[in-house]
């Protein structure tokens, strides 16, 4: 299961913990919560145990894991792809003052 894990490491900083002392909490390995805190991926278990011990309610956690993947998301879009609305805007403009340009001359 994917986790934020930068809501984790803040809500144990805040809260001065180690990473030992928040393994120790959740009844779960030190390694764990490592790999938790560096990757992002955990068991369900895991999760609520964390959960669990921090106070932090699921909905919470996939709010911000799906904001940062559409902040992702966004960043990792090629420059062309965001710059597409421009140049279609450009193509168009150029195409309708043509248009009007052969309009006004041939009258």
């Amino acid at each position: 299961m994917v986790v934020d894990q930068s809501l984790i490491i803040d809500q144990r900083k805040q809260r001065n913990w180690t990473q030992q002392h928040l393994a120790d909490a959740c009844g779960i390995s030190l390694r764990t919560v490592q790999r938790v805190e560096r990757d992002g991926q955990a068991s369900n278990e895991t999760v609520q145990a964390l959960n669990a011990v921090l106070d932090i309610e699921l909905s919470q956690q996939s709010q911000d894991i799906t904001k940062k993947a559409t902040h992702q998301a966004q960043i990792d879009k090629p420059v062309w792809l965001q710059a597409l609305p421009l140049m279609v805007a450009l193509v168009t403009g150029i195409f309708l003052g043509a248009l009007l340009a052969v309009l006004v001359l041939s009258k």
